[in-house]
C-alpha cells in the first residue's frame, strides 16, 4: 500500500544496535557463543588434519559436514576471543542484509513497520542465535538469496544462481537440503544440477587437508556420529522438530515414529498442494520459499528452537496479509504470535517455561504459521 514506511537504513541501524546491546548483556551474564567455540575448534582441527568428530567432545561434538569446518578455519589465525568479536559483527551484518532482502522481496507493504513487527515476534530466536554464535543466520541469508534468485530474470541464469546458492547452504548446514528438494519437485533441473555440483565441490575441498581417503572417512564419521547422537537429543527441551514433539509426549522415539511420520507426510502433502496452487504464479517461489524455510526446523530431527529465526519471511508474509483472514482467525494468529514472542523464561518463570518447552508448544505455534501461509496461497493472496 503506497505511503507505508519501508525498513530504512536508519531503522536497520537501530535494530543492529539493539541486537548488539542485547548480545553484550547476554555475553556479560551468560558467557555465550558456546557453539562458535565448538566450530572454531573444528576449524583448528581441519587445518591440522585431525579427526573432526571425537567422542570425547560429548555434547559439544562438531555435527556438520567437514566443508563447514573450512568456514571456521578462516578464523583460526585469530585468538578465539577476537574471532568471536569478528563473528558477532559479521552476524549483525548478515541480519541487517537479511532484513533488507526480505524488505525488497515483500514490496507491497500493508502493515506499518512490518519488518519491525516480524522481527519483534522472532526476537528471542535472533538474540539466541547471536548469543550462541551460531551460523544459521548466514545459511538463512544464503537460502533467501537463492529464493530471491528464482524471482529474477533471465530465467536460465537465475536458476543456476539459485541452485548454486542452495548447494552452498547445504555444504554449511545439511538441513538446507530441503531447499534442494524443493528445486527438484518444481522441476528446476538447472538449479538441481548447480546445487549438486557446488555441494560436491564443497564436500571435496577438505581433501586438501585429509587426502581423498581421509576425507571420505571424515564423511563416514559424520554420518555415524550424527545417527548415534540424534535419538539422545530428541527429548531435549529446545528441540522443536516433529519427531522430538512426539518423543517428548510419548517418551520413546520408537513409539513416536508412527505419529511423526503421519504428520510429516501431511506436511509434505500440504507443501505439494501449496506448490501446485502457485505453479503458474510468477512470484510463486516467494511463498514457497517462506514455507520451506519454516519447515526446516520442524522436519530436521535436530531442529533447535533458535533455527526458527529462518521463518522471518513467513512471519512477515502472514503479518502483512493479516487483514485477509476472518476476525476469529486474526485473533488466533495474534495470540499465536504473542505466545511465540513472549514465551521466555523471564516472563513465564521456571516451572511454566519448563513445561512449555517439554510439551513442545513451539512446534504447534509454527504449525499455525504454516497453516496460515497455506491459506494465503489457496486464497490466491500470494
Amino acid at each position: 500500500m503506497p505511503g507505508l514506511p519501508h525498513l530504512s537504513r536508519k531503522t536497520i541501524a537501530l535494530l543492529v544496535v539493539a541486537l548488539a546491546a542485547a548480545y553484550v548483556f547476554g555475553i556479560r551474564w551468560n558467557h555465550g557463543m558456546a557453539d562458535f567455540a565448538v566450530n572454531y575448534r573444528a576449524g583448528q582441527r581441519i587445518v591440522r588434519g585431525e579427526m573432526l568428530y571425537q567422542a570425547a567432545d560429548g555434547h559439544y561434538m562438531f555435527k556438520y559436514f567437514p566443508s563447514s569446518a573450512l568456514l571456521y578455519a578462516l578464523f583460526t589465525p585469530l585468538p578465539i576471543e577476537l574471532a568471536m568479536v569478528v563473528w558477532f559483527l559479521l552476524s549483525l551484518v548478515a541480519f541487517a542484509v537479511t532484513f533488507r532482502l526480505i524488505d525488497r522481496l515483500v514490496p507491497d507493504k500493508r502493515v506499518p513497520f512490518l519488518l519491525l513487527i516480524a522481527g519483534a515476534i522472532l526476537a528471542k530466536y535472533l538474540l539466541h542465535e547471536l548469543r550462541l554464535g551460531q551460523v544459521n543466520v548466514f545459511v538463512t541469508l544464503v537460502m533467501l538469496a537463492s529464493v530471491a534468485s528464482l524471482l529474477e530474470t533471465p530465467r536460465r541464469r537465475a536458476e543456476l544462481v539459485a541452485g548454486a546458492l542452495a548447494g552452498l547452504a547445504v555444504a554449511i548446514k545439511p538441513y538446507a537440503a530441503l531447499l534442494v528438494l524443493y528445486l527438484l519437485v518444481t522441476l528446476r533441473w538447472r538449479s538441481v544440477a548447480a546445487a549438486l555440483g557446488v555441494l560436491a565441490l564443497c564436500l571435496a575441498l577438505p581433501a586438501a587437508f585429509y587426502g581423498v581417503g581421509g576425507n571420505i572417512e571424515q564423511l563416514r564419521q559424520w554420518a555415524s556420529t550424527l545417527s548415534a547422537s540424534t535419538p539422545v537429543l530428541l527429548t531435549n527441551a529446545d528441540n522443536v522438530s516433529v519427531i522430538a514433539f512426539f518423543t517428548k509426549w510419548f517418551g520413546d522415539p520408537i513409539r513416536a515414529a508412527r505419529p511423526a511420520l503421519i504428520v510429516l507426510a501431511a506436511l509434505a502433502l500440504l507443501t505439494l498442494a501449496v506448490i501446485v496452487a502457485g505453479w503458474k504464479r510468477r512470484d510463486g517461489a516467494l511463498l514457497d520459499g517462506a514455507l520451506v524455510l519454516t519447515l526446516i526446523p520442524l522436519v530436521s530431527p535436530l531442529g533447535w528452537d533458535y533455527t526458527l529465526q529462518m521463518s522471518l519471511l513467513a512471519v512477515t508474509l502472514v503479518v502483512n496479509n493479516i487483514a485477509e483472514f476472518a476476525a476469529p482467525i486474526r485473533w488466533l494468529l495474534g495470540v499465536n504470535f504473542a505466545v511465540i514472542a513472549l514465551a521466555l523464561y523471564d516472563t513465564m518463570g521456571r516451572v511454566v517455561y519448563g513445561a512449555f518447552m517439554r510439551w513442545s508448544v513451539t512446534t504447534v505455534n509454527f504449525g499455525v504459521v504454516i497453516a496460515a501461509l497455506a491459506s494465503l496461497r489457496f486464497r490466491r493472496v500470494c
